[in-house]
């Protein structure tokens, strides 16, 4: 990095150490490239409202300039909490690397506060939901059998949608049952399949791929294939969740769900928390604890709704 970068050469360099030195994945490195634009903007288009844009040079970004944009995103851009809370850990990171590099003197986030996240338990779906939406997809054409795979290996395996989509051929082990995936940070981890997934992704590699890789000018080792044969793509599983959920009156399904609910029901049928944390390819056995709280809740409601007193006053 040079002696003086400007602030577009300083994300550019930035963004660049994430994706190489940090191998972050492209997600992580697009969100850090939009919280950037947002800050970039902020100090350097007076139309924005910071009294003080354009600032001539990073060391002129001090303490009340990052207070400013936090502020900015709060207020003008009616961001919420938990999307403030990640720009700002975005800055603590930035600024942290630019006085690594000696691109400035001193870091304006040093001593900044993350805003506190609420608590928000992730949606999780009952065990019965879960089988009547699966059951539901009970087709036997090759597209059929793709969303039945897709949606067991969802909630079989835990997996996030973009292991899924990134999952190829040579990385499922049928013999000792284990599917190699590839996570956050391209981080690999065995995850475990049997039954039910396993069922129905045999029958879609046997019965249904062979006719969706027909459409493919080109090999391809991508297991989930859209309807021309490429690798299926993030936004298109999404499509088909929602779908499947609609089919069965669960309203906005998403993915992730589909994995709250792995991680709900294996943490209530007695599996172990570091199992699931490493199952799941969690870095820190405090974001798999969520699940803990959503087991609570969940016998909360139940004993409210079973319990002859529980709802008196």
């Amino acid at each position: 990095m040079s002696a003086a970068p400007s602030i577009d050469e300083a994300v550019d360099d930035f963004l660049s150490y994430l994706a190489v030195e940090r191998a972050s994945s492209r997600e992580t490195v697009r969100a850090y490239r939009h919280d950037l634009s947002l800050y970039r903007a902020f100090l350097t288009d007076p139309a924005l409202g910071f009294s003080r844009a354009p600032l001539a040079s990073l060391d002129d970004i001090d303490r009340g300039a990052v207070v400013a944009f936090e502020d900015y995103l709060t207020q003008a851009r009616s961001l919420s909490s938990s999307s403030v809370a990640r720009a700002v850990a975005t800055l603590k990171s930035f600024h942290k690397f630019l006085v690594r590099e000696g691109a400035c003197a001193r870091n304006p986030t040093s001593d900044l506060v993350l805003p506190k996240k609420p608590t928000r338990l992730p949606d999780v779906l009952g065990i019965e939901e879960v089988g009547a939406l699966l059951d539901a997809l009970d087709g036997s054409a090759p597209r059929d059998l793709r969303d039945r795979a897709m949606l067991e290996v969802l909630y079989g395996c835990g997996l996030r949608v973009s292991e899924l989509c990134g999952l190829d051929i040579d990385r499922i082990d049928g013999e000792r049952s284990f599917l190699r995936v590839v996570g956050k940070g391209d981080k690999e981890r065995l995850v475990p399949f049997s039954g039910a997934a396993a069922r129905a992704l045999s029958r879609y590699l046997e019965d249904g791929r062979p006719d969706l890789v027909k459409a493919y000018a080109r090999p391809t080792n991508a297991v989930f294939l859209n309807a021309r044969g490429g690798r299926i793509s993030r936004q298109s599983v999404h499509a088909i969740v929602a779908r499947a959920g609609r089919a069965v009156g669960i309203a906005d399904l998403h993915p992730h769900t589909l994995r709250h609910s792995c991680a709900t029901h294996m943490l209530e049928g007695g599996a172990d928390l570091r199992l699931i944390q490493d199952m799941l390819g969690h870095a820190d056995i405090a974001t798999t604890q969520i699940y803990t709280h959503v087991q609570q809740s969940h016998i909360k409601e139940e004993y409210v709704h079973a319990h002859p007193r529980a709802r008196l006053r």
